[in-house]
């Protein structure tokens, strides 16, 4: 019996070495070519890094999904040039949009919103304790200058008005006290006068903004935290709201020629004190309790020509200002 003759395949099936004669196995897809087709969709700029990322991965492993990669590629650069085209078109709506709502007036019949001057002082209505019980209570700071409280309790408003000079190196200062309107004020200030507190003591503060026009004395130590040693409670305009009032703290207009109490808040009245030589709006938390004549005008408004020292608009004036002696006609 014969054998079966030998399986006869052509010779270039054979080839050489292990496994040689059997087709290579297939090449996969490549997992970035289909990462970029999805991501293209959900967010285009990284299906268009997966894109070509893709691609140069295919180029060198001979691998799949060229096409996914393209299409990935394509999705993304179409969707990130339409978000891009959205942004632009919505910026320019909205721009235009507010442009066209600023010339729109929503209610014509009401005029245009302005900012509004400051309100006048508030006409003086007599409290009914006002003089009764005049209370000057120490405080931890000592007197900058050796000097007695004044006397408390019931303060006259008779006379209604007094009359006082302000010597100083620049000139006299005449003023007329007010005390019908503010006479704890008026009996402190007088007291301190009297005692020579204000005697030689440099006005150390020179305010010429925007707003605000005054030259402030009545610190001994120059420097702006001097005081008597003591405090008192303030009295008109603040008497003439409720403490509670929020228009306490809105400005109002002290005007030119006013006689004012310097302080660091509601009842911390002590020595200090403000010449305002032109309208300045204030909250009406400054007890305003004399006016400045026209001769004294003069002297403030010279004095605030020359300005402050460093050419600010608040601090040491230009100019020496001392207060030589405070008399009483």
């Amino acid at each position: 019996m014969s054998q079966p003759p030998p399986y006869d395949y052509p010779p270039e099936y054979y080839g050489s070495g292990y496994g040689a004669g059997y087709p290579p196995p297939p090449r996969g897809t490549n997992g970035l070519a289909i990462a970029s087709l999805v991501c293209a969709i959900l967010f285009a700029p990284l299906g268009i890094v997966f894109g070509h990322l893709s691609l140069a991965q295919i180029k060198k492993t001979g691998e799949e999904g060229r096409g996914l990669a393209v299409a990935g590629l394509v999705i993304g650069y179409l969707i990130t040039a339409l978000t891009v085209v959205v942004v632009v078109v919505s910026v320019l709506f909205f721009l235009f949009l507010a442009s066209a709502l600023e010339d729109v007036d929503l209610y014509p019949d009401s005029p245009r919103y302005t900012v509004a001057p400051p309100a006048e002082l508030p006409a003086f209505q007599p409290p009914a304790t006002l003089g009764s019980n005049c209370q000057y209570p120490a405080t931890i700071e000592r007197a900058a200058k050796p000097v007695k409280p004044p006397s408390v309790g019931a303060v006259a408003t008779d006379p209604a008005r007094v009359d006082a000079t302000i010597g100083t190196s620049q000139g006299d200062i005449g003023v007329r006290l007010d005390n019908a309107t503010a006479p704890c004020t008026v009996h402190n200030f007088t007291s301190l006068a009297r005692q020579g507190f204000f005697d030689d003591t440099t006005c150390h503060r020179l305010i010429t903004t925007a707003k605000l026009h005054a030259l402030q004395c009545g610190d001994p130590t120059g420097e702006g935290t001097g005081g008597p040693g003591y405090q008192f409670p303030n009295e008109y305009p603040t008497n003439q709201y409720r403490l509670n009032d929020p228009a306490l703290r809105l400005p109002v207009r002290y005007p030119r020629g006013t006689l004012a109490m310097a302080n660091t808040g509601l009842g911390t009245n002590g020595s200090q004190f403000l010449l305002i030589y032109a309208d300045s709006p204030m909250p009406p938390t400054y007890t305003a309790f004399g006016t400045v004549d026209a001769a004294g005008l003069a002297v403030l408004d010279k004095i605030g020509a020359e300005g402050v020292v460093d050419g600010g608009d608040d601090g040491t004036p230009a100019v020496d200002v001392t207060i030589t002696s405070v008399r009483f006609d």
